[in-house]
């Protein structure tokens, strides 16, 4: 959409997927771009705004000047000159026509011990250091959260066949659910994927599978998350491949790989290679993004699996912000500026049910990462203070029993997700505890966001928390719990030892053990499952895949494999096992080997050959 039809809804009040900026009045209208940090506003097109605006060109220029600057006290000095300019008079008009003398609506709050002291160092204003309050000024008045339902099962066509669909109902963005033999490095025909190709996620053996998964979806146009680790390299690798074989460069695709291998060896268990060599993969396609694929979020660092696994809310933040670190750390000492990666880092944590707790917990993320960027890696740049999340609302709380009832969990959960501020979100199928999630289900995921987003008001309103004694109280507490984690694993030697000591895993398994206890106990209420029990309950119809789709995989491998340049494909592998040998991008080499038809199986044993596989304690 070009600039002018920008305007020309701007005027209209009308604010689309586009992004458009806070407000129209005196504070002007920015393009979400613009806000977000990704685009400095030029001081043309700052007065070509004004004059389609009829907005003062010199509050406007003010504004931009604001969006430059790289310190807390320049912003300041820029907001007391914007007053000035204004006039005492003067009103901020909101994007619903009303008058809002706040323009973050929301009281920043005191420091949550109800002193209304001085707070502007821990709380702050939304957009802006320490970020307590949101990671943007306007938030979801500027650009709602995206709307990202992780899907992934059988044959590539058929999953396709439920992204196109939840396309249709209003999904604004893809999350890709891999199958294991995908995640582990094995081909569908190999004998250790005999019996999970296709169970828990979609099969991907070759670049051809990724053609079929997004078939009749623009990849310029939709941005992609893919929740993969070990071979974060080689999926990204195809999918940058399908974009060159449709015409697309790298540069115009956008979305996110996970790419978070240490929460792996500690929670998951879908790791290939030793810890070193992974740390390499991450950091080497890092490099690769950040030269060939700016758009794209080369690293997502997940707390949620560890949730899941029975971390507490304290430690998911702890053990998240730790790993981070690690992979700051080795991207500096690979060569790479903090400058440039950090604003490139992104964030996945869990959503469980103690609401006002977890609105809490993604305020302290914010904050503590904030601070840990400052204080730990020398960097002051806001953008690169600044922590972007996706939320998902927690597997671990859906039961089998009552399934109706995981309606009202994951609504409770996806409302903390949005008061928290997340920048994308996941609601679960009600009826995930009994299997992949059925098309009734994955619709009434999608209608819950956008019943929050366009029915709750709650989007109208930058950080509705704010200034909540309880809120603010939790927060500070969660933000020294985490940081008594984050230092606990300092003293294990990093992030990578804690992780290969067994230190991170006892943690989480210790507090897996103590909630079971209380919910075995009744300590722990489970509605449905501990108490309330009921009478018998009705079946809940559940989706299954068809019988055959393994099969028809392994057909369809043989088949492409067979079509292929076989010397080309082998001497694109033997490049990627020389540069894994030695030395070179990686990345730009599994690239090749994607495009010449070689096969995740057949790079992952490469990648075996030259680093060997991790095992547990050895």
């Amino acid at each position: 959409m070009v600039f002018g039809d920008l305007i020309r809804k701007a005027r209209q009040g009308r604010f689309s997927q586009q992004g458009l900026g806070e407000r129209i009045g005196v504070w002007g209208t920015y393009i979400g771009q613009i806000e977000s940090g990704k685009r400095l506003p030029s001081d043309k097109r700052c007065l070509d705004l004004a004059a389609a605006l009829g907005l003062d060109s010199g509050t406007l220029l003010l504004q931009a000047y604001r969006q430059r600057a790289t310190s807390t006290e320049a912003r300041r000095l820029f907001d007391r000159m914007a007053g000035l300019l204004a006039g005492p008079s003067e009103s901020v008009k909101t994007c619903d026509g009303g008058v809002n003398s706040e323009p973050h609506s929301a009281g920043a709050g005191g420091s949550g011990d109800g002193s209304g002291g001085d707070s502007q160092d821990r709380i702050g204003r939304p957009g802006e250091p320490p970020f307590t309050r949101g990671a943007y000024p306007s938030m979801y008045r500027g650009r709602l959260w995206t709307f990202r339902q992780y899907a992934g099962f059988s044959t590539p066509a058929e999953t396709n066949a439920r992204f196109r669909d939840l396309l249709a109902r209003g999904q604004t963005g893809l999350s890709v659910a891999f199958d294991l033999p995908t995640q582990m490095g094995y081909d569908s025909d190999h004998p250790n994927a005999d019996g999970e190709v296709g169970r828990v996620g979609v099969a991907v053996d070759g670049l051809w599978d990724l053609d079929a998964l997004f078939d009749g979806i623009p990849l310029d146009r939709i941005s992609t998350s893919m929740t993969i680790n070990a071979t974060a390299c080689i999926l990204f690798a195809f999918y940058a491949g399908l974009g060159k074989k449709r015409g697309l460069p790298s540069r115009a695709l956008t979305g996110t790989v996970q790419n978070d291998i240490l929460k792996e060896y500690v929670s998951r268990g879908t790791y290939v290679f030793p810890i070193a060599d992974s740390m390499r993969l991450v950091v080497d396609l890092m490099d690769y993004c950040l030269r060939e694929a700016p758009k794209w979020n080369p690293i997502s660092v997940s707390g949620y699996h560890m949730r899941e696994a029975g971390a507490t809310a304290a430690q998911e933040l702890g053990f998240t912000l730790a790993h981070a670190l690690s992979y700051a750390d080795a991207a500096i000492a690979a060569g790479l500026e903090p400058e440039r990666f950090l604003p490139k880092f992104s964030f996945f944590y869990g959503v469980h049910n103690n609401f006002l707790e977890e609105i809490a917990k993604f305020r302290a993320a914010r904050r503590l990462w904030s601070r840990l960027v400052r204080e730990r890696l020398g960097v002051n740049d806001p953008r690169c203070r600044r922590l972007r999340f996706h939320a998902q609302t927690a597997g671990s709380t859906l039961t089998a029993q009552q399934p109706m009832n995981n309606c009202a969990r994951t609504t409770l959960q996806a409302l903390a997700a949005v008061l928290g501020g997340a920048q994308s979100l996941h609601v679960n199928a009600y009826d995930e505890a009994l299997g992949l999630p059925s098309d009734t289900g994955a619709q009434l995921a999608v209608r819950t966001q956008q019943i929050l987003a366009y029915e709750s008001g709650i989007p109208d309103t930058v950080d509705p928390m704010g200034g909540s004694y309880a809120v603010e109280k939790m927060t500070d507490a969660l933000e020294e719990e985490a940081l008594a984690v984050l230092e606990a694993v300092d003293r294990e030697g990093g992030a990578g030892e804690a992780a290969a000591n067994g230190f991170t895993a006892a943690c989480i398994a210790d507090s897996a053990y103590d909630a079971q206890k209380k919910i075995e106990s009744g300590e722990t209420v489970v509605v449905g499952v501990n108490r309330f029990q009921g009478d018998p309950e009705t079946p809940v119809s559940t989706f299954q895949p068809t019988q055959d789709s393994e099969h028809r995989q392994k057909l369809d491998l043989a088949r492409s494999r067979g079509l292929r340049d076989a010397d080309a494909a082998q001497a694109a592998l033997d490049k990627i096992e020389r540069r894994a040998r030695g030395a070179g991008s990686i990345t730009e080499a599994v690239v090749a080997a994607g495009l010449a038809g070689a096969t995740v199986g057949e790079i992952s044993d490469r990648l075996r050959s030259a680093f060997g596989s991790y095992r547990p304690g050895g």
